[in-house]
């Protein structure tokens, strides 16, 4: 049982959660694990869009698997649990009724909360915070991996808790020099590196830049080569229109390496062995 945890180096956009959703999803396809996908944003839920279709959309999306009926419903897995762990009666059989699935018996997600504009006088609106550390200390008891997608619209404190808890923590940083000078900052004065529980991810990768993945990897004085997460067109498409697990199934019978598609195949297996790896580690040194 492990939590990773994906987090930006600082506030821009990274690919982290179209990151973390590559790897976790080729996990559950690979692995006989159970993983469990936590998204923390109360803003628009890319994870949301990755797997499922929202109920107004009329195309009906042909996948491998046949015709596409994944819904949207009114209100988040999250918004429910919240309810359970306020009362202090979260369980691990609780969590699974408030998640949805991917893969039955391999990948399950709950979406974050959705942001209500306005709510009626006899409503009161409850900030889901503390709750995510509950739902995440429980989860964990019950899944073999738990990922989460750990967003700065949490305060400081909350986002400090669930790095705490977390097993294995994934730095996600842009292809600059200003973002990679604020990744070996991190590095110098993080506990999370002090220990080895830190790895560093490239999002949006472009193997052309001179910011490459060796240059990088020397640069913060890494052991190891960093992992990145290619920019793939197919991939971010299918981001937008439910269709990651489709795809990644697709790409797995790739077997031409000067397929255009072939580095990003390769960079999230490469991302999540090294994770597998990572973790087992963590675990002999305990």
């Amino acid at each position: 049982m492990s939590v990773v945890t994906f987090v930006n180096s600082i506030e821009e956009k990274t690919g982290k959660t179209m990151s973390l959703v590559a790897i976790a999803t080729n996990m559950a396809i690979e692995n006989n694990n159970r993983i469990l996908i936590i998204s923390t944003t109360n803003r628009d839920d890319k994870i949301r869009n990755c797997f499922f279709q929202e109920k107004q959309v009329k195309k009906v999306r042909l996948g491998i698997f046949g015709e596409n009926k994944s819904t949207i419903e009114g209100e988040s897995g999250i918004e429910g649990i919240a309810k359970i762990a306020r009362s202090n009666k979260l369980t691990p059989e609780i969590i699974t009724n408030y998640t949805r699935v991917v893969f039955k018996d391999r990948l399950e997600i709950i979406l974050g909360a959705i942001k209500k504009e306005k709510i009626s006088e006899d409503e009161e609106e409850h900030e889901i915070a503390e709750e995510y550390v509950d739902l995440i200390r429980v989860a964990n008891l019950y899944y073999d991996k738990v990922f989460v997608d750990l967003d700065n619209n949490l305060s400081e404190e909350i986002r400090n808790k669930i790095l705490k808890e977390s097993d294995l923590v994934v730095l996600s940083t842009s292809q600059n020099y200003t973002s990679l000078e604020k990744v070996k900052e991190y590095k110098e004065n993080s506990e999370i590196f002090k220990q080895k529980k830190g790895l560093i991810l490239v999002g949006r990768y472009d193997k052309y830049s001179k910011y490459n993945s060796k240059n990088i990897s020397r640069y913060l004085e890494e052991k190891n080569q960093v992992l990145t997460m290619p920019y793939n067109t197919l991939y971010f498409e299918a981001a937008e229109e439910a269709g990651v697990p489709d795809l990644l199934l697709s790409l797995r019978k790739l077997s031409d390496s000067e397929d255009r598609n072939a580095i990003f195949v390769e960079e999230v297996k490469r991302a999540s062995e090294k994770i597998i790896y990572a973790l087992k580690e963590l675990q002999m040194r305990m």
